[in-house]
């Protein structure tokens, strides 16, 4: 209906004085066929545009029809050659335009390193209803943003730089120079991930009018189906254990991440869950862009939506607002300081799927993709099955969808294929996801023709063509978490969300990064100091608002945290509590007519009593009492720690844990392969890294050595164990990819000799181990 409204609009205008040029918006295309659209750059390029994902297939073409005077028009295409920044051979985004069905005489997406116009030969209409037509040539993301149409002789060239054509492509569609706007809502919420979903139905059931804003056409942010990235991070713990029961009403319960089929990530639960709100106005495919201050430039007073279909523009009054855009946009866009580092950041992932098809599959040839040989990239792994993985976020929850029959014949590029991290998160984001298209592709060429006998029958199924970031703005507050308050365990009065992830940063991966040094694709996780899986350590409230903005919060990415914290804190689930902790404090900041920062000097105690609060708890006025509906949904019962953990006073013998150990080199803690000794185990592959355990024998005999361990793909093949005993030292080899025949990880060394009194040890190394060593506890028996 938008796109009709628009046609109806550009013909009234042409109508209305014919020598003016006709805009034509290719998102706005009546049928975009197999086109996608692709809205991850506005603020860079100016618009969102139409691309021809087909993973090396042409797709379907988009299709529109116009209404014009009869005569000869020229027609221009803003479009570019995506591999052309990268100084690649080739053009592999390659499309025509046709007109009535008549190709142009002009290819398009061939030239051009930044996007540009490009002119075709005049084109004649009849006066007659005339049809457009996109036509992909390759299936390898051809794009374009916009097509205008101009009387032929007229002096017309549309201009290139984009602060012009913006303004250009505004008075061609006839849009205000002010946009209508809604009536005032009580709270404005940017962004649909995890965060901002949690943010407005927090909202919406203490009774606040909602204004949700996202910029796709599906909610849940990176984990959607469009990114399929896992939700982690602990929900229902600490001091505040109804927390995090709003996300796991719309939480993902994916079997794997990516998965063979998207609808695992259940875009439609998400949108139910919000559409069930009847408080909530839930605007899809909207990208704010813009911000209307106070006159006293304190407060926002409104934000600028763009409908990314349809061009109309829209400005959303609020009392208050929350930035959840993942990028800190809003609180940049209103003057509010932020953080980011200028190096060596987090970067973003398109992750991909490949699969077996049981018959031979053809794959193009792709000389602008990276050169990559076997070497250069970590072969794709298997999917596992359903419940392997996951499982804690899955145990007691109907799935909302049928697992693939058979998941060893789909291979997936997973969260590691992450670039840009010298790169500018937000002006270089289309480089950084077009580079990562670059390495996909080259590396299923790789495989297809280097591999042929093993990936013959495979076929790319799944590629992310929007990325998931990790890293960019972080809006100041009142307070900046940083990373050492977690570790020490520093509580502070206002603290609530648990964040239970370690402090995770990603960096390039050496191994990968030896051939493409300037800009890796491969990165590898850095844990750092250990945080309270169990419990969480509680995130203070002032990290969810603006120091310097009146009215704005923040939730998810953009909370006020340095980097090491934001290690910790990035993970969806985390933020999805965030988002459910500000939906609270912004109905305390409407009742009682205070603001954000007011909340935590005068009314943090009615903040902790709602953070109390079931999270299904409502109130259907302002002024009404919280009630717990009769229908509310009912959550199974969290998953409890003491499965995750095996108490080492309960296990016989002599136990030495790993944080017993003396640990030389560099060693990272987890806590996500179970059951585990104590509080974690510790893993590494540093060249340098070893682990003593020293013990000492009451009685002199034979005793039976064991060593606790998960198995995991990346865990060496051949970790070499020492063990000095009363006969000298013996050396075996351990396979940790294999699981032990003991369920809680228990795997012996076999038997030997060790003298009263003497000192002894089982000393783990890292070399020509073949992957990560993995470290829990040493037991030492009697032998029987």
């Amino acid at each position: 209906m938008k796109s009709a409204l628009l046609a109806t609009l550009l013909t009234l205008t042409a109508a209305a004085a014919h020598a003016q040029p006709l805009w034509i918006e290719a998102e706005s295309f009546s049928s975009p066929g197999g086109w996608v659209l692709d809205t991850q750059f506005i603020d860079v390029m100016g618009s969102p545009y139409l691309m021809a994902h087909g993973m090396g297939k042409p797709v379907k073409d988009a299709t529109t029809t116009i209404d014009l005077p009869a005569g000869t028009y020229t027609l221009w295409a803003r479009t570019k050659n995506w591999v052309a920044p990268f100084n690649a051979t080739g053009a592999p985004g390659r499309f025509e335009i046709t007109v009535n069905g008549q190709k142009l005489d002009h290819e398009f997406g061939t030239t051009g390193k930044d996007w540009q116009w490009e002119k075709a030969a005049p084109v004649k209409i009849t006066g007659k209803t005339t049809t457009l037509a996109l036509h992909d040539l390759t299936g390898f993301d051809g794009r374009i943003d916009a097509l205008i149409l101009a009387k032929d002789g007229e002096d017309f060239t549309p201009p290139a730089d984009l602060a012009a054509t913006n303004k250009l492509r505004r008075q061609l569609l006839g849009l205000p120079d002010k946009a209508p706007e809604t009536t005032e809502y009580d709270l404005v919420v940017i962004g649909g991930g995890y965060s901002g979903m949690g943010a407005a139905i927090s909202g919406a059931r203490q009774g606040l009018k909602v204004a949700f804003i996202q910029n796709r056409p599906v909610l849940g942010g990176n984990g959607s189906s469009e990114i399929q990235v896992w939700a982690m991070g602990g929900t229902r713990r600490g001091l505040y254990p109804h927390l995090g029961e709003i996300v796991e009403e719309f939480a993902d319960r994916a079997s794997n991440s990516p998965a063979a089929n998207p609808q695992e990530f259940n875009d439609k639960l998400k949108e139910d869950t919000v559409e069930a709100e009847k408080t909530i106005d839930l605007h899809l495919n909207t990208h704010v862009y813009g911000v209307e201050m106070t006159a006293d430039k304190k407060n926002i007073r409104s934000v600028i939506g763009l409908d990314t279909k349809s061009g109309k523009e829209t400005r959303f009054l609020g009392k208050l607002f929350v930035d959840c855009t993942g990028h800190g946009s809003v609180g940049a866009l209103a003057g509010a300081e932020f953080m980011m580092e200028e190096k060596g950041r987090m970067g973003m992932s398109n992750m991909w799927v490949m699969q077996n098809l049981k018959h031979p599959v053809t794959w193009p040839a792709t000389p602008w993709a990276l050169p990559l040989k076997l070497e250069d990239f970590p072969e794709p792994r298997p999917l596992a099955p359903v419940g392997k993985k996951n499982a804690e976020n899955m145990k007691g929850y109907d799935l909302g969808y049928t697992p693939v029959p058979d998941p060893a014949d789909y291979l997936h590029g997973e969260w590691f294929w992450e670039s840009g991290f010298d790169k500018h998160p937000i002006n270089d984001l289309e480089l950084i996801r077009d580079h990562n298209f670059r390495a996909v592709y080259g590396a299923v060429s790789a495989l297809k023709t280097l591999k042929a006998e093993k990936y013959a029958d495979y076929d790319l199924s799944w590629l992310a063509y929007i990325g998931g970031p990790r890293e960019s703005r972080r809006i100041v507050g009142d307070m900046i978490l940083n990373g050492e308050d977690m570790v020490k365990g520093i509580i502070h009065p206002d603290g609530c969300v648990p964040t239970t992830w370690d402090q995770d940063l990603h960096y390039p991966k050496e191994q990968y990064a030896k051939n493409f040094p300037d800009n890796p694709f491969i990165s590898r996780a850095e844990f750092g100091k250990h945080t309270d899986r169990k419990n969480g350590y509680p995130v203070p409230y002032r990290c969810f608002y603006s120091k310097d903005i009146g009215n704005l919060f923040m939730a998810g990415r953009t909370i006020s945290v340095e980097r090491h914290a934001l290690g910790s804190t990035r993970v969806m689930r985390t933020c999805g509590m965030m988002g459910e902790v500000v939906g609270k404090a912004a109905w305390i900041c409407v009742r009682h007519h205070t603001t954000p920062r007011g909340v935590y000097e005068q009314y943090l105690d009615i903040l902790k009593d709602l953070m109390s609060q079931p999270g299904a708890m409502r109130r259907d006025t302002l002024e009404g009492n919280l009630y717990l509906p009769a229908n509310a949904k009912k959550l199974p019962e969290p998953a409890t720690s003491s499965a995750d953990s095996i108490d080492p006073k309960k296990l016989e013998g002599i136990v030495i844990d790993d944080t017993e150990a003396e640990l030389t080199g560099k060693w990272a803690h987890g806590e996500g392969l179970k059951p585990y000794v104590g509080k974690h185990y510790s893993y590494s592959s540093d060249a340098a890294a070893s682990a003593r355990f020293p013990f000492s024998v009451k009685q002199t005999g034979n005793y039976e050595v064991r060593i606790y361990f998960q198995p995991h793909e990346n865990r060496a093949k051949t970790a070499p164990v020492t063990l000095l005993t009363a006969d000298g030292e013996k050396t075996v080899t351990v396979d940790q990819t294999k699981a032990p025949k003991d369920p809680q990880g228990a795997y012996s060394l076999g038997t030997y000799k060790f003298t009263a009194g003497e000192e002894s040890a089982v000393i783990f190394r890292t070399t020509n181990a073949g992957g990560n060593v993995h470290l829990d506890a040493v037991q030492i028996l009697p032998a029987k």
